[in-house]
């Protein structure tokens, strides 16, 4: 199937499997880097176990580089209520919105999703925070994911930092013991704007980080705020009748010449993450497979036919069932592969999802 063929349907039940809910891990490793490693070897058709992903030291080489996005978790969840009635609300923030910032609107503009909904229109005021220390908002209107454009009259992020609560995926039902165990080491807080973490970067400590760099191995970041559609299973039955969401990415002029380089020089590009690898995709001319510059938004959609240009290796987690993620990961290692590797991940009782366990697929 080439990239434009779309009369052959891509049927949603292909791309699901069993997983015992007890599987769902609901805390971090602890340490970050002792969680499980699961290793596919495309060419080899092999799949290895190794007990710590430390072990990914064993798989990189000189010249390789690890591209990693370096967006950070913001706190996105915010408690309130209706400025005229007094009726909570809860608001969990999905994406800046700054098209729709002008003189009526100054302040920071914003995607989000309102509970409750009813009642939400255009012109409502909402409050936040503390008497004394308040935030208000105004619903401008409703945005396509079925939530609310959300202005807020003020700094947003300081305001978050004090006021917010780190969203986690609705399949984690406890709250982790250690808050920031869902950031990575590495998020840049000028980079702040994701709603959810990019889960496969939780395995690096920064212990692991130096350890892979005095191997001759690059580092790289890019940046693409993870939104939490991410996280939504695809309702067609026919994959390519799903509408992809959009999220903000951006690599700049340097890192594009850099990672260019040390694939001319033999080195393989490593994808810290999905998101890490939307990025480097958005920005590949698929021709050429030369990775350019871009920032902007991206609904860039990969699945089987679909092949990577940009990236030569995948660090990632193990994906829901009847993703658009897991239509990712079978675009670079097949369909029949991947399911083998979780079925084998199953049956070894690896931990699954956000907080569970890695896969290397090279």
């Amino acid at each position: 199937m080439s990239d434009l063929d779309l009369a052959t349907p891509l049927l949603m039940s292909d791309y699901d499997y069993y997983l015992p809910p007890e599987l769902i891990a609901q805390q971090a490793a602890e340490p970050r880097d002792a969680s499980r490693l699961l290793v596919l070897d495309r060419a080899n058709h092999r799949i290895s176990h190794r007990q710590s992903f430390r072990d990914i030291l064993d798989y990189l080489r000189p010249d390789d580089v690890l591209v990693v996005n370096e967006s950070k978790v913001i706190p996105a969840r915010l408690f309130g209520h209706k400025e005229a009635s007094g009726g909570r609300v809860e608001l969990l923030l999905l994406r800046p919105a700054p098209a729709l910032e002008n003189e009526t609107h100054p302040g920071t503009v914003w995607e989000a999703l309102v509970k409750p909904g009813r009642g939400m229109r255009p012109g409502a005021m909402l409050v936040f925070g503390v008497p004394g220390d308040e935030m208000r908002a105004e619903v401008i209107g409703p945005s396509p994911s079925d939530g609310r454009y959300i202005a807020f009259k003020g700094e947003l992020l300081p305001f978050l930092d004090k006021y917010g609560q780190m969203p986690l995926p609705p399949y984690i039902h406890q709250k982790p013991h250690d808050p920031g165990r869902y950031q990575t080491v590495y998020a840049n807080a000028g980079a702040a704007g994701s709603a959810a973490a990019p889960t496969a970067g939780l395995h690096f400590t920064p212990e692991l980080l130096e350890q892979v760099k005095a191997r001759g191995v690059g580092f790289e970041r890019v940046q693409l705020h993870v939104g939490l559609d991410t996280f939504q299973p695809v309702k067609e039955e026919n994959a390519l009748e799903h509408k992809m969401h959009s999220e903000w990415c951006a690599i700049d002029t340097a890192t594009a010449e850099r990672l260019n380089q040390a694939r001319q020089k033999g080195g393989r590009v490593i994808a810290v993450g999905t998101t890490a690898t939307r990025t480097l995709e958005s920005a590949v001319d698929r021709e050429t497979g030369i990775i350019q510059p871009f920032t902007g938004e991206t609904r860039l959609y990969l699945y089987p036919g679909k092949p990577l240009k940009a990236v030569d290796a995948l660090i990632t987690n193990f994906h829901l069932p009847r993703s658009t993620l897991l239509l990712l990961v079978s675009s670079f290692a097949s369909r029949e592969f991947i399911l083998e590797a979780y079925n084998a991940a199953v049956q070894e009782r690896y931990r699954f999802f956000s907080f569970g366990d890695a896969m290397f697929i090279y």
